[in-house]
């Protein structure tokens, strides 16, 4: 069944860091999106799963390859679903090196565990 999305990315004016808002309409108001979100990413070390009520920030994922996300239901059956990442690392260029090491079956943070110094 077709469900409602909206996404919307962030342009603020900073040198690294991107924000995401995605609004969903939800087919059952009573889903436990939390649990389905931690099990979704339980395995994956790049990815933080917030807790209710704590809303992602670009400085927690800053110079590095981590993904924060964090879901809230809001009024009328719909969720709000938000994301930061540091563009400049978990963009492209850190995501090419992450899908790389896994086709090579090596370590997928291998060379991601850095902190990025510049800009």
């Amino acid at each position: 069944k077709p469900i409602g999305l909206t996404f919307v990315p962030h342009l603020v004016p900073m040198i690294r860091g991107m924000e995401s808002t995605i609004y969903v309409d939800l087919l059952d108001a009573n889903v436990d999106v939390q649990s389905i979100l931690e099990a979704a990413y339980k395995d994956e070390h790049f990815v933080t799963v917030l807790g209710a009520g704590v809303v992602p920030e670009t400085r927690n994922v800053k110079s590095s390859n981590f993904c924060q996300i964090a879901a809230q239901k809001a009024v009328g059956g719909k969720l709000v679903v938000t994301s930061v990442i540091d563009n400049l690392i978990k963009g492209a260029a850190g995501q090419a090196i992450q899908n790389m090491n896994i086709m090579f079956d090596i370590d997928e943070g291998l060379g991601l565990e850095q902190i990025g110094l510049l800009p």
